[in-house]
């Protein structure tokens, strides 16, 4: 009788083991940073490539202390290079960064272009605070190229710069908020300015159906 019980308990811890294992997956998942379709959802895979656009009723501004440039169209794409359980930080690669549809608070000027440069940039998502970090390097800094055309002037090109601007995430809208961030300009004409935008909803473009980005 009591070799009986020693087998009926040891059939089931096995058993427990083995429901153990065969979690599956998206169930496995629920704990990382970086999720999809929901807030505890499946896992953003490594390579997978984030996009989003501007959200709705949003804009781009770039404002210095005498004029703002604003643009009602911009869009990203970032690879994620990590995700890991939480608590942690997702890391990306962000490869892309445009601006269209731009306009300046200068009579008569017309925006002829705004270029990121020096990409790729790093990006780091915490699930502590939900703040996103955009990082350049000491040699190839985060940078903004905006012409404009002045009349009496000709075009004037500004390349202002950060070494890193940061930003929150939110579920709601699947949004990144990014407000007032410091860029520095050379100077005369290219003053400094502060960067602001709402891009959203952020979608995982390599998974079926480009689900929704959440972070945990």
């Amino acid at each position: 009788m009591l070799m009986r019980s020693y087998l009926y308990l040891a059939a089931a811890a096995a058993s427990a083991v083995a429901m153990a294992l065969a979690v599956s997956p998206a169930e496995a998942s629920t704990g990382h940073v970086l999720t999809t379709g929901k807030a505890g959802g499946a896992a953003v895979k490594a390579n997978a490539v984030l996009k989003a656009g501007l959200a709705k009723g949003k804009m781009v501004t770039f404002t210095t202390s005498g004029e703002t440039l604003t643009c009602s169209s911009a869009s990203f794409s970032a690879k994620v290079t990590s995700n890991p359980t939480k608590p942690g930080k997702a890391t990306e690669s962000l490869t892309k960064q445009s601006f269209s549809k731009c306009k300046v608070s200068v009579a008569g000027a017309t925006v002829k272009s705004i270029k990121a440069g020096n990409l790729p940039y790093s990006v780091s998502v915490s699930d502590k605070g939900d703040v996103v970090t955009i990082s350049g390097t000491k040699a190839k800094p985060l940078e903004f190229t905006a012409k404009v055309a002045v009349p009496g002037f000709g075009t004037i090109t500004c390349t202002d710069t950060a070494s890193k601007i940061t930003g929150k995430a939110s579920n709601n809208g699947n949004t990144i908020t990014i407000t007032k961030q410091k860029f520095k300009g050379p100077g005369g004409f290219c003053v400094s300015g502060s960067f602001s935008a709402t891009f959203g909803p952020v979608t995982d473009t390599s998974a079926k159906g480009n689900p929704k980005v959440f972070v945990n």
